[in-house]
């Protein structure tokens, strides 16, 4: 005997006692936990007649049977639905139609589906008044951010053609807006955290957000609130360098995405410069006497359609020139490209270096020292910006953290033994 369909009405019978429960608790007036496990077994045993008789017409009169009680229940009532998700919203109603059409694919399609959409309506809709304050928090600039990552991610990357073009073959629209995708995602991720945990969330997180969203804007804000205040500079440098080291850490994170498979041969040599970083941020936390910062500086919307498109440019041109280095000077000569595009953007020259990885036309092991030159010449340039910006004893700092950092990668990139390879 064949219990398949025994189990389908089970697992319809548990996805609507979990919505009814919700809507129970909600005070619902149309269906609560005894209505919608009803409502998704008259959808299971509606799709299980689909699969006897093999008429779609079964599963259209079971909906519009179900949209026509809907309909009087409400007509009879005379009024607003009187819970907490009455209204306009029609939350309920929208509820039932949905676990019906749950409750019919059950035998029909995967179950994983049905059952992933039954337990995440009832997720959602418990999640009504966290929601709202989220969405009652949020100001213009935020919802500008989510809709321009939206267009970023969802409207232009599918336009875009998954072909190589240029002379060497290397620039493939639909990629090179994909890593676009990628840096813009990771920085209005690390935004909202900000923006949800409050501007006075310390040190420490300040600077792990601001490496995570620009340690360059990072370095640039900090520097330039010790200007003039020659007395200050060692809580700045802390903020700053803990920007910097997060930097790493963002690194790691691109080549675990782009590359996973090689990340037991970067991560390494890269992990124990954030390890050796961290040491000396601890230093400096330990022996900070200054008086810590009221709050962190607003940050820019990382999802502007402008900064995009810059570094998508940047991005392709960087792999572009990858590629005829490589052609004319061999591997040797992307020692230059890593320090030269290294010093404005580690992202691009972390990415484009990752998937020449990818595409076998660069070692791991050889990949990893140019992307660490790259990470350690983004660091001199961001060093010179805050000597220039801050004061003389953030000078100090900096110069001298920054200093043992070289110190250390140059160690790195000379010692580090090729079989060291975790996995």
């Amino acid at each position: 005997m064949d219990y398949t369909p025994f189990l389908h009405l089970a697992t319809s019978l548990g996805l609507g006692l979990l919505v009814g429960l919700q809507r129970e608790r909600a005070n619902s007036e149309l269906a609560g936990i005894r209505t919608f496990p009803l409502i998704t077994l008259t959808g299971t045993l509606c799709g299980l007649l689909y699969q006897l008789v093999e008429s779609p017409w079964i599963l259209v009169g079971g909906l519009l049977s179900l949209c026509l009680l809907v309909v009087t229940a409400n007509f009879v009532r005379g009024k607003s639905l009187s819970d907490d998700d009455a209204g306009v919203g029609q939350t309920t109603e929208i509820a039932i139609l949905l676990m019906f059409l749950v409750g019919a694919f059950l035998p029909i399609g995967p179950t994983s589906v049905a059952v992933t959409t039954g337990a995440g309506v009832a997720i959602l809709l418990s999640l009504k008044r966290t929601l709202h304050r989220v969405s009652g928090s949020m100001t213009r600039e935020d919802v500008r951010a989510i809709m321009q990552l939206a267009a970023i991610a969802f409207i232009i990357l599918p336009l875009l053609p998954n072909e190589e073009y240029g002379p060497y073959a290397v620039l493939n629209p639909r990629e090179i807006w994909l890593m676009v995708v990628l840096i813009v995602g990771l920085s209005v991720t690390a935004y909202f955290i900000y923006k949800w945990a409050g501007k006075g969330v310390g040190t420490i997180a300040g600077g792990i957000l601001g490496g995570l969203i620009s340690s360059t804007a990072t370095t640039v804000t900090y520097a330039k609130r010790t200007a003039g205040a020659e007395g200050a500079g060692r809580l700045a440098a802390l903020v700053i360098f803990i920007a910097s080291t997060v930097s790493f850490v963002r690194v790691l994170l691109e080549v675990g995405v782009v590359i996973p498979q090689h990340l037991g041969v970067i991560g390494p040599p890269m992990g124990a410069m954030v390890v050796f970083m961290a040491l000396i941020c601890l230093g400096l936390y330990l022996f900070n006497t200054e008086k810590d910062e009221e709050e962190l500086p607003d940050p820019d919307n990382p999802a502007q359609l402008k900064a995009a498109l810059i570094f998508g440019g940047l991005y392709a041109l960087i792999i572009f020139a990858v590629a005829v280095v490589k052609d004319y000077f061999g591997q040797q000569g992307l020692y230059v490209v890593a320090i030269i595009s290294g010093l404005t953007d580690v992202d691009a020259i972390t990415l484009s270096l990752s998937n020449t990885i990818r595409s076998g036309g660069l070692t791991a092991e050889r990949g990893w020292s140019l992307i660490l030159l790259a990470a350690l010449s983004n660091m001199v340039f961001k060093a010179g910006m805050a000597v220039v910006l801050g004061s003389r004893r953030l000078a100090t700092y900096i110069i001298v953290a920054t200093g043992a950092t070289l110190g250390a990668g140059a160690l790195v990139l000379w010692l580090w033994p090729e079989s060291w390879v975790i996995g």
